[in-house]
């Protein structure tokens, strides 16, 4: 891109009222992996805030990861390889990831006036396999669709694309913190799903949800897709990636939304403190864990689910080390802390102060999640 592009790129930019913080999406470097590197699951499971679903397909098999691999400039992508393929995509099947944005992030937007702003969505993107590709913006409070497309043209290959979509003088986005407008990137989708042509704004339906989506990523064994760099923003022109966001910047904006301790980030050091707590009877603890930043709504507790991975441990002057007899469960939460529950067979003093630990595990973890 030349200079002068870039100039004028950035006086759109400016016209358009943002210079900084232009991205409406978050970790979209693939830099922030709370939950680990890789996973065969599908749902939350490596890249923060990204989801990828694989919905109806009974034969796929697939990992998807963090890779440590990108275009110029990117140090990360995420990557979906198929491990067992869907021999036949059939109805309503589909194969996609997503991230969906909160409400009250986008009211700039102006959805519902006449004054409505477009938005442009730039990416980078490679795969092994080519054709025509779905992207599709739904707008919950409104339910409302549109669809458009980009092509791969050389295998395994990065390409640069963008794709502009014009603002929704008829939509609705609440200004609160639910669900605004969810962007999907869609992999494979089956004929019942792509039948009506959805490029223009309208009622959401089934049969309009992948339309334009030619490529089927989940048929091959094999078969690859990576993307990286991805940036949603207000108006007709895509500027350069928004890199000056740090690492801690972009990991406190993913923790409104996902938060854990121990596990893939802080996991495999020895003994880790993770939460500071108390007997409350002579065989149950009750843990207290300050969030880092207010998270979205009240998060639900996780945790993982081996009791001998925990430990507790008593200040210095008492003699007990009780280990944990089962796993930690959630009792209950707010948007600025978190409590959890865990009982052992020993005994503690009422009253005694605990600290809560993983044993030696990197896959230990205690987590909050307030996702949309």
């Amino acid at each position: 891109m030349s200079k002068a592009r870039q100039l004028a790129d950035l006086g759109n930019v400016y016209d358009d009222g943002a210079l900084s913080n232009r991205n409406l999406l978050i970790n979209s470097g693939m830099q922030v992996a709370q939950r680990g590197t890789s996973s065969s699951s599908a749902g939350y499971q490596t890249v923060d805030r990204f989801r990828f679903t694989s919905s109806d397909m009974d034969q796929l098999a697939f990992t998807q990861s963090q890779d440590t691999t990108g275009p110029s400039g990117f140090t990360n992508s995420y990557k979906l390889t198929v491990t067992t393929p869907e021999t036949t995509t059939e109805a309503e099947e589909q194969l996609f990831m997503f991230q969906a944005i909160e409400a009250q992030n986008l009211q700039q937007l102006g959805y519902g006036t006449a004054e409505a702003k477009q938005l442009t969505l730039s990416f980078w993107v490679k795969s092994s396999v080519t054709g025509a590709y779905c992207v599709a913006f739904y707008q919950n409070d409104g339910n409302r669709l549109i669809t458009s497309t980009y092509s791969i043209s050389s295998a395994n290959t990065w390409e640069y694309k963008t794709i502009t979509i014009d603002g929704d003088t008829s939509g609705t986005i609440n200004n609160d913190n639910g669900a605004g407008l969810e962007l999907y990137f869609f992999l494979s989708v089956g004929p019942d799903r792509k039948t009506t042509d959805s490029t223009s704004w309208g009622t959401w339906a089934g049969a309009k949800f992948g339309y334009g989506q030619v490529a089927d990523v989940a048929a091959t064994s094999g078969a690859t897709w990576q993307i990286t760099g991805v940036q949603l923003e207000v108006g007709d022109t895509a500027t350069p990636f928004e890199h000056p966001r740090s690492y801690g910047d972009e990991l406190a904006r993913c923790q409104r939304y996902y938060y854990q301790r121990g596990g893939a980030i802080q996991g495999g050091n020895g003994y880790e403190y993770l939460a500071h707590g108390y007997g409350d009877t002579t065989t149950r603890a009750i843990h207290l864990v300050e969030f880092p930043v207010q998270m979205r709504v009240p998060p639900t507790f996780k945790s993982s689910q081996t009791a001998s991975e925990f430990y507790w441990r008593a200040p210095i002057g008492n003699p007990t080390s009780p280990v944990a007899s089962s796993v930690p469960t959630g009792g209950g939460a707010n948007v600025l802390s978190g409590r959890f529950d865990c009982n052992t067979s020993n005994s503690f003093v009422v009253g005694d102060s605990l600290f809560f630990g993983q044993n030696n595990s990197t896959d230990t973890f205690i987590a909050f999640d307030a996702e949309l």
